[in-house]
């Protein structure tokens, strides 16, 4: 690797390595269900175990489909057609009717998909908004939450390796006296306000984004009850700072 570039290659290394990702599935016979397919009986259908075997070739859809299958056995069919969707819109090309078919699940059967996906295919799911909800708000508000949860995701992982646990604030001494990146500003723990920046604005949009709408107030508030964020080791950090500003003002 480059000392001095991360991607040695700028953007066309970059883009490279993304759209060696996008490859659309090779589908031979197979479908997905139809526009109009019949969400309330795949809400009461299961998906059964033999839905995880497959003797398909790599890079096609029923190989796909069957990798997947294992995470939904004995859950709704509804939530299983949820996940292969956001696996079909995540390639390059895809069937035509599978973003108008994704938005009517989460516009006509939010709460039950809610209650039967976890919160990774959740976040999956929101994310695949930005590419693939109703242009406008709804598309501003899947973008929004793509860079969120993808940097959450990133951070975090990264952050396991200093070997404390994700929900354990850093110690004041042990600050290094790195310039931050960019040559930005170091956050403030005493006025800062960075942490509700990024997350107010998507309140407001959710509100107007009809589909994506329960999905990411949902999501939301996951991210606000999880304890092993770094929204969390900010915000206990931020009291910590402010109690030992109140005990100096004491000793004056």
């Amino acid at each position: 690797m480059s000392d001095e570039l991360t991607y040695p290659g700028g953007s066309e290394e970059i883009l490279t390595r993304w759209n060696k990702r996008r490859a659309a599935f090779l589908f031979q016979g197979e479908s997905l269900p139809p526009p109009d397919a019949d969400l309330a009986a795949l809400k009461q259908a299961r998906v059964p175990p033999e839905a995880a075997e497959s003797n398909a070739r790599r890079k096609t859809w029923a190989l796909k489909r069957a990798q997947i299958a294992p995470e939904f056995i004995g859950k709704s069919e509804l939530a299983f057609l949820n996940a292969q969707l956001v696996a079909n819109l995540r390639r390059e090309s895809f069937p035509d009717h599978a973003p108008a078919l994704f938005r009517r699940l989460w516009h006509e059967e939010a709460d039950h998909l809610l209650d039967a996906l976890d919160l990774r295919w959740c976040v999956s799911s929101a994310q695949t908004f930005a590419d693939h909800g109703t242009p406008g708000p709804e598309r501003e508000l899947g973008q929004a939450l793509r860079m969120l949860f993808g940097l959450v995701k990133l951070y975090e992982f990264e952050r396991l390796f200093t070997g404390t646990a994700p929900n354990t604030p850093h110690r004041f001494g042990k600050r290094s006296p790195a310039p931050m990146p960019l040559r930005m500003d170091a956050y403030s723990l005493n006025h800062g306000g960075l942490d509700v920046a990024l997350l107010a604005p998507l309140f407001p949009l959710a509100d107007q984004a009809p589909n994506l709408g329960p999905l990411a107030r949902h999501l939301l508030d996951a991210l606000n009850a999880d304890a092993g964020t770094v929204f969390r080791r900010i915000s206990k950090m931020k009291e910590r700072r402010a109690n030992i500003e109140k005990d100096k003002e004491k000793r004056r």
